[in-house]
């Protein structure tokens, strides 16, 4: 354990930082597989991560020591199952809300959860869910930003960014944790005392391609929608060809123009 100066009550009070790991969340979760006595909002942070992962076991790539790769230990036992996409939405919204005070435009976020500058990812995060009858245990949260990183694979290239990239300077990797900290309690802290309701304007009205004509593709097929918005369980709501049309988690690929 290591006690930080972070202004929180929890969050990242009890950060664990490791030189290299192959998934902080796979950390984490081993951890907890062994009956750790963690206290919520544990943080574990690595300066290499070279197996991370993203959603549906897609390969999240970091340069060692140059970005933000972190987990964070919460019990959400408050939520139902039914509302536990609120939760995405409230650390989708804590990123967006940090990384506002080092970009004035063009952040939003590409549903689910990748944090978007413009039209490149410039993050992303994988929630884990410990889930007992009908209620959630444990939750594992991933968060990935490129932040100091300067090159990127070429299949990347035209397709992710990195703050100092974009800013041309570095950025303090701790402070950014810190300010992260800060910002994740303060809204998990407000869903706890049911008072989340915001929440989902505030992730709705960032949403990558909110309310503009794009193309997709699902099953191979190539379509013009509009996203309109999310479902209490975390579906995308587009409208094609006048017609309402929800999608679950991975059934659909954005396109760029």
């Amino acid at each position: 354990m290591q006690n930080n100066t972070f202004s929180t009550l929890f969050v990242g009070q009890n950060l664990i930082k490791l030189s290299a790991v192959d998934s902080t969340n796979n950390f984490l979760k081993n951890l907890l597989s062994k009956s750790e006595p963690l206290p919520e909002g544990t943080v574990i942070m690595a300066d290499d991560q070279f197996a991370g992962r993203g959603m549906q076991e897609n390969i999240w790539k970091s340069d060692p020591g140059k970005n933000l790769t972190i987990s964070i230990l919460l019990r959400p036992t408050f939520l139902g199952l039914n509302k536990q996409f609120l939760l995405n939405m409230a650390i989708s919204v804590a990123i967006n809300n940090t990384l506002s005070a080092y970009l004035s435009n063009g952040l939003c976020i590409k549903w689910p959860n990748d944090i978007y500058y413009n039209d490149l990812k410039l993050g992303g995060v994988l929630i884990e869910n410990t889930i007992i009858g009908n209620s959630i245990k444990n939750t594992v949260v991933g968060i990935g930003i490129n932040v100091n990183q300067q090159f990127f694979p070429p299949d990347l290239i035209h397709k992710a960014t990195s703050l100092s990239e974009i800013l041309q300077e570095n950025v303090n990797l701790e402070l950014l944790l810190a300010d992260l900290c800060s910002q994740i309690e303060v809204l998990y802290l407000q869903l706890r005392a049911n008072k989340g309701a915001f929440l989902r304007k505030s992730y709705i009205d960032r949403l990558y391609k909110i309310n503009t004509p794009a193309p997709y593709r699902q099953n191979g097929e190539v379509f013009e929608g509009i996203i309109t918005g999310v479902s209490d369980s975390g579906l995308l709501k587009m409208n094609i060809n006048g017609k309402p049309v929800q999608f679950n988690f991975k059934e659909i690929e954005f396109l760029k123009l």
